[in-house]
């Protein structure tokens, strides 16, 4: 008989073991592998929820499990993180020791909290099929989708600075997928959900299918209607082009060893570009990495750089004490030969790192018309017709592009050298940066774009009380006093969590 106090007996004996196991998912698999030393980076600090596998290589319900739990991967990819932890690796005895841990494979949900703090952490005990842990993953997604209806259109719309984006469908349900695109740009563009029965909203913008994605970029630019599929990767690379999505992750701290590792492959990486404008994807929510090849590539669908066409949206941005790094295309004329190149290459540098997923600052036009942008050129004494400036208020340092050439390359090998922390930042004049005016409580943070300062970036969520889940998910899972499971020996239908 499978007594559960022996059983609890022998996997403590057998996890005080040295471990020499390898994981049990290859580097190949789906299943992203953490360790303890990430694993606060990678699950705790997601802005994404998690469900995650507390595992020793040995255990046969472990192994019978990988099957399903990879094919959870594959359905879950772009819209939830599926990571498994080896408990069997020294390194990782004391993380699976304060996670509660007594049997294998025990799994746990991992859910960002609303208006930040520790993530809620509940056991998953269900049924241990491909389709029982997608449905119950999906179920804990939190949902940034602003449903809008045709008497909360104006309150919507209200903030016209600020890129929004309309899904209009047929369903009062809002999808994992939406959702998850929601969470992509947190505080950097509002996704709204409108529903065919809000005619006044339909009208408004000239609807005549369902689903149909509209993006409004702000300001002054019109808004613009997406004809691509309605897959994760190809939504994200449209919406790309009037805000940077946030990383799934903090980046790793950076010592001098990581930074020089890093800088390496930042000089690599700078050398290629993506080569495709548009992306599909054959599996729900998929977020692939996308190819590169040695010649840059003119991205057609990219829009304009925003533009910045007052002293206070040129103070609100990038001029605060708590503002970080911009950079400034200061322009007599958007029609100048000089200036065109210039902002051409701004816009296909911003829609090709929105394309990687690599964490990058917002780039502006600034008419020199602007009064602000005068004063600031004066200051700063600069006299040309066209003049790109980094700027960070926060740290009080500036850095200016001396070259001549206004070409892709030339603007992406200084882009860089200010993401890496490369080369000489000068110290902003007295008297250019104001002091940050507090904002309404009831106004989110802005998310900011800055890499070295990512770290710094609390998940600055909306709070929102959250809701306790069933009661049924709160025990200890402790599966090895448990029968044995299959795990999915045949066929599912693979669950489609990207319709909308």
């Amino acid at each position: 008989m499978h007594h559960p106090t022996l059983c609890a007996v022998a996997v403590a004996l057998l996890s005080a073991l040295p471990g020499v196991q390898a994981g049990l998912y290859t580097k190949k698999s789906p299943v992203l592998q953490v360790d303890a030393k990430d694993y606060d980076r990678l699950i705790n600090k997601s802005n994404y929820t998690s469900i995650v596998e507390f595992y020793a290589p040995w255990c046969g319900h472990c192994q019978n499990l990988k099957p399903a739990y990879e094919k959870v991967a594959k359905n879950l990819e772009g819209l939830a993180k599926v990571a498994a932890v080896n408990c069997d690796d020294d390194a990782n005895k004391p993380l699976c020791g304060s996670m509660g841990v007594q049997g294998f494979p025990t799994l746990k949900i991992v859910r960002p909290k609303k208006g930040g703090g520790k993530p809620i952490v509940q056991d998953y005990q269900g049924q241990r099929t491909a389709s029982a842990i997608v449905d119950a993953v999906v179920q804990h997604i939190n949902n940034y989708v602003v449903k809008v209806e045709d008497k909360s259109l104006d309150n919507f719309l209200a903030d016209k600075e600020k890129p929004k984006a309309l899904l209009f469908t047929e369903k009062g349900t809002t999808s994992a997928l939406l959702k998850s695109i929601a969470i992509d740009f947190l505080d950097v563009i509002t996704i709204g959900q409108v529903r065919n029965k809000e005619t006044k909203t339909v009208e408004t913008f000239g609807i005549e299918k369902f689903p149909t994605l509209v993006l409004l970029p702000g300001g002054d630019a019109p808004h613009i209607v997406y004809d691509g599929e309605m897959k994760k990767e190809a939504m994200v690379q449209f919406l790309s082009q009037a805000g940077q999505p946030n990383p799934e992750s903090p980046p790793k701290s950076n010592n001098k060893k990581d930074k020089e590792n890093e800088t390496s492959k930042a000089s690599e990486k700078s050398k290629s570009t993506s080569t495709s404008s548009k992306a599909s994807s054959a599996t729900a929510g998929s977020e692939t990495e996308t190819a590169t090849q040695e010649a840059p590539v003119i991205v057609e669908t990219a829009l304009p750089i925003p533009s910045i066409n007052s002293p206070e949206k040129l103070i609100k941005e990038c001029l605060t004490e708590k503002s970080h790094t911009c950079v400034l295309a200061f322009t007599s004329s958007s029609e100048d030969e000089k200036a065109k190149k210039a902002l051409e290459s701004l816009s296909q540098l911003a829609f090709k790192y929105a394309q990687g997923k690599r964490n990058l600052f917002p780039f502006y036009e600034v008419p020199k018309s602007n009064e602000g942008a005068a004063n600031l050129l004066r200051a700063l004494d600069l006299i040309g017709d066209v003049e790109l400036v980094a700027v960070n208020a926060r740290r009080g340092w500036w850095r200016h592009y001396d070259a001549a050439d206004f070409g892709i390359e030339s603007v992406e090998s200084w882009i860089d050298a200010i993401r890496m922390s490369e080369g000489v930042k000068k110290k902003l004049p007295e008297g250019i940066v104001a002091i940050a005016v507090e904002e309404p409580t009831s106004a989110a943070p802005e998310a900011s774009s800055e890499a070295p300062d990512a770290t710094e970036a609390a998940n600055s969520e909306e709070a929102t009380p959250v809701t306790p889940e069933a009661s049924g998910e709160a025990a200890s899972d402790s599966p090895e006093a448990e029968p044995t499971q299959a795990a999915d020996s045949t066929a599912e239908p693979e669950t489609a969590h990207d319709e909308l």
